[in-house]
């Protein structure tokens, strides 16, 4: 493996000060990872202190996600050229003081506006701190890096919700946003003392600006369309007009098969690209960045759908929710101890199988025994099985991914492998927000009938409930002359909510399907060079 094309612009990190820069990167990967799931818990109370609709609601989550997804690419190539150790400070700056807004807006707007921002800061972190990890450490050191960075995505994801949860009910859901300040500081410290500064030399060193457009603007308008599918209708609106989901996603996709046309033009050409498509060769990178994607996709909507659930329906608090998702946590952090162990004797592979084998069980397991009767044992069971398959499939798959990629290009292929997670990431809540609120808004109506509701009653409770996501069945069920309309929501919501879990336990079914392909070797090979960034 030839690394010509790194440098390093510090000195070389000293062994001990090499695993305080993993700290530093896991830490700042902890952040926004958690960042993520977060506000799930605390979504009802934010739906009702500042107003949010369902769809709202869903963009405040997705655009997070997407902005994470459409700048990775361009983020990525440009910590190749200018320095992942700067871009990681730049972008921890900008997630700082996004969150500080975040916390502090009264409209649901000025808070899906100051998440966009919070999505530019972390699609500057998270390539560089993969590609940091790849560039200083080597052979097992980094089998166990790639596991910790790793671990970290499938266990703060789940430790969010606790977070975000006991800020909700003891203190208010802003220091869920507040909190990444004090942290963020931290990060940014460990930083500028532990991680060397590395990036890539070459004849090309410039940004391919119309890629980045290219693929920002498609990512955007494909899961627009998703997210708004049900609010302006799949093919035509209400009044009758043509809906501009369809616009949209035709939109989106040509743009982005503009930008595929567009990069192997340039490529073939000799031009500098965006990103180096060629990668996608690699047998194991491609199948691997699918699985992730599909992974993330189960994963975050599942996350995002879930608390609705447990609070609107269920009867749990914020903090009762987030107690429950910490088992997935749980089974997270045990599991990752015996992952060395489990991939020194079964392969990498075969770790990734397994660990996504069991998070398919897990969750068609909650699917089938959701019910107003089930109780929060079931639930953690279902979640810990649930977070052990995270924590062996997402610390592996990174490994896999990128085992048989030139550290020269790590930065890139770090790039376009998170950009595939984070993709996942977007559509799960997008597919599977407004699966549940379609579901949702079809199931209430059937429950009201059956529940002798008056037809003329139904429609402005369907919408209620509809339009809320479910956070207006407490509200419904509190009240003795709506009682029988909010247990009926509330039964449909368990109903949506089985649909979507089960949906859910499909799509997980399908990356573990994308895991057939990978080749025999992915995730056993050992480099033995020393870190890139001393050459």
């Amino acid at each position: 493996m030839t690394v010509d094309n790194d440098i390093a612009e510090s000195p070389n990190p000293a062994p001990q000060r090499r695993w305080w820069a993993l700290a530093a990167v896991a830490l700042g990967v902890s952040l926004i990872i958690m960042d993520a799931t977060v506000v799930n818990v605390a979504l009802p109370v934010v739906i009702q202190d500042i107003g949010l609709t369902a769809t709202q609601a869903e963009w405040m989550n997705a655009v997070y996600s997407l902005m994470l997804a459409a700048l990775l690419l361009t983020t990525g190539r440009a910590g190749d050229l200018w320095g992942r150790r700067r871009l990681l400070l730049v972008g921890m700056g900008v997630f700082i003081l996004a969150s500080v807004v975040a916390g502090s807006v009264d409209s649901g707007g000025a808070l899906i506006a100051a998440r966009l921002v919070q999505g530019v800061g972390a699609a500057m972190i998270l390539p560089a701190t993969l590609s940091t990890v790849n560039a200083i450490f080597s052979g097992r050191e980094r089998a166990i890096a790639f596991a910790v960075w790793g671990s970290t995505i499938g266990g703060m994801a789940a430790v969010g919700p606790l977070v975000g949860g006991w800020l909700t009910t003891d203190v208010t859901w802003r220091w869920a946003f507040w909190l990444n300040v004090p942290v963020g500081l931290l990060v940014l410290a460990l930083v500028v003392w532990a991680v060397p500064e590395t990036r890539e030399l070459g004849e090309h060193r410039t940004l391919d600006l119309r890629g980045a457009a290219l693929s920002t603007l498609g990512m955007g308008a494909i899961v627009f369309a998703l997210i708004e599918g049900g609010q302006y209708g799949w093919w035509v609106q209400d009044s009758g007009a043509i809906s501009p989901v369809p616009i949209a996603m035709t939109a989106g996709i040509l743009l982005m098969v503009l930008f595929v046309v567009d990069q192997l033009r340039r490529q073939h050409a000799g031009k500098p690209v965006l990103v180096d498509l060629t990668l996608l060769r690699i047998r194991s990178f491609r199948y691997g960045s699918l699985a992730a994607l599909v992974v993330a996709l189960g994963e975050f909507g599942l996350l995002f759908t879930l608390p609705l659930l447990l609070q609107n329906a269920l009867g749990y608090s914020a903090l009762g929710t987030g107690w429950l998702v910490l088992f997935l946590a749980i089974g997270t952090f045990l599991i990752s101890g015996a992952t060395p162990q489990l991939t020194a004797r079964l392969g990498a592979r075969a770790v990734v199988r397994l660990g996504l084998a069991c998070e398919a069980i897990a969750v068609g397991g909650l699917a089938i025994t959701l019910s107003m009767s089930i109780g929060g044992p079931a639930i953690a069971a279902w979640l810990f099985l649930y977070g052990a398959g995270v924590g062996m499939a997402t610390a592996q798959l990174t490994n896999v991914i990128l085992v048989d990629v030139p550290v020269a290009e790590s930065g890139q292929a770090s790039g376009l492998q998170s950009t595939f997670r984070q993709l996942g990431s977007a559509l799960g809540v997008a597919i599977l927000g407004t699966l549940l609120v379609v579901s949702l808004g079809n199931s209430t109506d059937d429950h009201l009938a059956s529940a002798g509701v008056p037809a003329d009653s139904r429609p402005a409770v369907v919408e209620s409930v509809r339009h809320s996501a479910g956070a207006v069945i407490p509200s419904l069920q509190a009240d003795p002359s709506t009682q029988a309309a909010g247990d009926a929501a509330a039964d449909a919501m368990i109903t949506a909510s089985r649909i979507t879990t089960g949906v859910a336990a499909v799509i997980i079914l399908l990356g573990l399907a994308a895991t057939l392909a990978l080749p025999a070797s992915a995730g056993r090979k050992e480099d033995d060079e020393e870190p890139s960034q001393s050459r």
